[in-house]
């Protein structure tokens, strides 16, 4: 890895501490933006080697994968030592305002004189609280500080930038909303056999919603005929009373909690479904939507929030506070072959004008702005 001695006083810093070896989440959206900003001529700092970029080596236990103590380390690292390395960096001849620190998730030093531009993704643990949880605090106190000391604040959707300006107040026109994107390489029709289970994919959190759609499932007229399989990792907190929600309701043998899927298999069991169900309260962006509409797969998703400025028209939105729009959607789709081929068409349609090219394009002449 490149060390100090080998810079001439760079003008952008893109801070990948979040990086993981299996990216999801934030980490994905920073794995996939940076490789787009090469014509900035930036500095990674980073655990990992990248030997078409300059890399300044930093900690590698900085990352979710270390859990909350990483988590903890990063925040630390990020107030006290960050500084440092962006002075490090700057050089002697470097005016102040030449260098520009970039952070693809909304952590950067405060009360420092660290120039930077953050990515907001989400404000959903303030829409959706919970007790005792430390990500309140971390929302309702930090996020607020590094977006009002950014020079600008990019967000991955029109919805994120609204809830920006409604709950920390910060203007719009320090705001730009850049939609993200998928791996196209990864995610695309495949040709399969449609087979007789709808699927939801995503964590299990109250505000994802899968008591009403478990609910809305029972209620099909012919559920009997169907399967819904529910993809992501079980939670200790949440998903032992979606079992025994699925128990009471005498569906056991029809619903399947897949926990954990790999990457590798998304993909299969994406084309394979009859629909992706997605009835969430609120995303910031909601990539299950957009990998399946880029499959070839029907979708069913909410009206609120990101998800129509990721659907467009080629998905049913329904309400996802009305069990019975849910089952509705559901029981169309499953009845009507030509409906399904007409959204698999939009669908692969309406996905092809996402891409990573064009995210990281769009981040690349913002953050030239502040150079």
């Amino acid at each position: 890895m490149n060390t100090k001695d080998n810079y001439s006083s760079p003008q952008l810093i893109v801070n990948l501490s979040i990086l993981l070896d299996k990216p999801t989440g934030i980490s994905n959206y920073a794995q996939n933006i940076f490789p787009y900003l090469k014509s900035l001529n930036p500095t990674l700092l980073t655990a990992y080697n990248y030997p078409e970029f300059n890399c300044y080596s930093i900690p590698n236990n900085l990352t979710p994968a270390h859990g909350t103590a990483g988590h903890f380390r990063r925040l630390v690292w990020t107030q006290f030592q960050l500084p440092q390395i962006y002075q490090k960096l700057r050089g002697h001849s470097q005016s102040q305002t030449s260098q520009l620190l970039f952070s693809p998730l909304p952590e950067a030093p405060l009360h420092s004189n660290c120039r930077f531009v953050a990515m907001a993704h989400d404000l959903i643990p303030l829409r959706f609280p919970k007790r005792f949880s430390p990500l309140t605090l971390y929302h309702n106190y930090y996020i607020p500080q590094v977006l009002k000391q950014a020079q600008h604040v990019v967000c991955n959707s029109q919805a994120t930038a609204d809830d920006i300006i409604d709950f920390y107040q910060i203007p719009a026109s320090k705001i730009t909303p850049i939609h993200l994107a998928h791996d196209r390489t990864h995610f695309h029709y495949l040709n399969l056999p449609t087979r007789n289970y709808f699927l939801y994919i995503g964590r299990q959190d109250p505000y994802k919603n899968l008591h009403r759609l478990i609910s809305a499932f029972a209620t099909l007229p012919n559920y009997q005929d169907y399967e819904l399989w529910l993809a992501g990792p079980t939670d200790p907190r949440y998903t032992p009373a979606l079992q025994m929600q699925v128990k009471e309701l005498g569906i056991t043998n029809q619903v399947k909690f897949l926990n954990y899927v790999d990457y590798q298999e998304l993909p299969i069991i994406i084309n394979g479904a009859i629909a992706l169900v997605f009835p969430s309260l609120w995303e910031g962006f909601g990539f299950p939507v957009l990998e399946a509409m880029a499959c070839g797969t029907p979708v069913i998703t909410s009206n609120i929030s990101s998800l129509p400025e990721v659907a467009g028209d080629a998905t049913i939105l329904i309400n996802p506070y009305n069990s019975a729009e849910i089952t509705a959607a559901m029981q169309t789709i499953a009845s009507d072959a030509q409906l399904r081929s007409q959204l698999s068409q939009q669908g692969i349609a309406r996905a092809n004008l996402f891409s990573w090219e064009k995210t990281g394009n769009v981040t690349a002449e913002v953050l030239s702005r502040y150079l």
